[in-house]
């Protein structure tokens, strides 16, 4: 695995092991090859937050689990050239409560299935 940044923004309210989501990401970079140093940052945040960003970038006035950002379609950002910058992943920790007691699962567990859902989608593989 090389160089993996992973910057991780999360609101105090929430307690999240910062560990384990950038173990996840480093499992889908490494199960998808690639390679060099690559950067993506993750932030936790609420469902009013989360409410105010689908609004803005999805135009629904709703709160969802999960949106991702990539910065590998579009416009080119400016940056050192060597690093991939792939993106960002936003979770509504309430929601990722919600929806693990809905699936009985750990809410760790689904942080890492929804971290996983959110990489795929910045390496460009789309849900139809």
């Amino acid at each position: 695995m090389d160089k993996i940044s992973v910057l991780i923004f999360v609101e105090s309210r929430y307690k999240v092991n910062r560990k384990r989501i950038k173990k996840a990401i480093g499992n889908v970079i490494d199960k998808n090859e690639v390679s060099g140093p690559v950067e993506i940052s993750v932030a936790i945040v609420g469902d009013r937050k989360m409410r105010q960003l689908s609004n803005k970038y999805k135009n629904e006035d709703k709160t969802r689990s999960i949106l991702s950002f990539s910065q590998v379609e579009g416009e080119a950002v400016g940056g050192p050239k060597d690093v991939l910058r792939l993106g960002d992943i936003v979770l509504s920790y309430p929601q990722v409560i919600n929806d693990a007691v809905r699936d009985e699962m750990l809410v760790d567990d689904k942080v890492d299935e929804l971290i996983e859902h959110g990489m795929m989608h910045l390496l460009g593989m789309h849900h139809e």
